[in-house]
């Protein structure tokens, strides 16, 4: 099963209208007073219940991962995921380095630095790619859920290495 989703970040964020930063221009910030998650570019394309998984993996990663920088009256962490692609992965049974079928999985998103009235202070586009293997067994029911669960945590300690510190 191969599901594709990508594309730009189309009109999504009410913020977008209260001014904006250039792209990959996120200033040095010590504490976030939230960090949110906004899939609803996935849902447009009709990602529905994987879309609602991985906003809470994302979620959970990132709060895990910016643990020390949450709270305070700082500005707001938004993370818009705009593309996700899970490829179809079948365990071609080859091992590493004999030219087996080795499938990636993709995350890509933005994360917006946002200040109390809204106003996007910064911007960091990001993608992430992982070996669709990383979910473990393939014929394990829970597979999926490991892949999205990944790449989501791979994504999080990215962003976390990333974006600067005051």
């Amino acid at each position: 099963m191969r599901l594709r989703f990508s594309g730009r970040l189309a009109g999504l964020i009410l913020l977008a209208a209260a001014g904006s930063a250039a792209a990959d221009d996120f200033p040095p910030t010590a504490q976030f007073s939230d960090i949110r998650v906004d899939v609803r570019p996935l849902r447009d394309k009709g990602a529905g219940l994987q879309a609602e998984a991985l906003a809470a993996d994302l979620t959970e990663a990132l709060r895990k991962n910016f643990s020390d920088r949450i709270g305070g009256r700082g500005p707001r962490l938004i993370v818009v995921v705009s593309g996700l692609s899970l490829r179809p992965y079948a365990g071609s049974g080859a091992r590493p380095g004999l030219g087996g079928n080795f499938q990636t999985d993709y995350l890509e998103g933005e994360a917006l630095l946002v200040g109390a009235k809204g106003q996007i202070l910064g911007r960091h586009p990001q993608m992430t790619a992982t070996p669709s293997s990383y979910g473990g067994a393939w014929y394990d029911p829970q597979f999926e859920g490991r892949r999205l669960a990944a790449i989501a945590d791979i994504y999080a300690q990215w962003l976390a290495r990333d974006l600067p510190r005051d």
